[in-house]
């Protein structure tokens, strides 16, 4: 009697163990996948602002030209961006600050909506002011932004398409 239940017990503790090893295979798993993720690229802040800063020049370009479908896949483009600044780099200080582009944004976007060309220039003003002014709140005063001058992308009409 004594040896069945020393049996038994040792199947008992045995069987206890099993969820244990199953737990460390899912643990190992989990490390694993934590590893390769904190490994994955993940564009940097930098990276952002340069999209940004590109598809704020194009959406100059498509305004002036009334491209007004090219306009707002710039305006969103640029949403997109501010987006996933704010899910990605929330460890950066700019972050923070970086809601105070919106209403330009928006300003901007209705704009291009109401296909207003004056209203288009205001709130493009009022959105390259208003990333100056986030720049000098960031300490990154040097980095001024301006209308631009000249098209950086030859190889991009940004006129309306009127074959269509």
């Amino acid at each position: 009697m004594k040896q069945t239940f020393i049996i038994i017990l040792s199947l008992v503790l045995f069987a206890c163990n099993r969820p244990t090893d199953k737990t460390q295979v899912l643990q190992n798993r989990i490390d694993s996948l934590e590893s390769k993720l904190a490994n994955t690229y993940k564009p940097g802040f930098g990276e952002f602002m340069s999209s940004i800063q590109s598809h704020h020049s194009k959406l100059w370009f498509a305004g002036q030209n009334k491209n007004w479908k090219l306009a707002d896949f710039e305006i969103h483009e640029i949403m997109e961006a501010i987006e996933a600044i704010q899910k990605y780099e929330t460890e950066r200080k700019e972050s923070k600050s970086i809601g105070m582009i919106n209403p330009a944004l928006d300003s901007v976007n209705i704009a291009i909506q109401q296909k207003d060309i004056v209203l288009f220039k205001r709130s493009y003003s009022l959105l390259t002011s208003t990333c100056n002014n986030c720049h000098r709140a960031n300490d990154f005063e040097f980095n001024i932004v301006k209308i631009p001058e000249t098209q950086s992308f030859s190889n991009q009409d940004f006129k309306v398409d009127k074959a269509k």
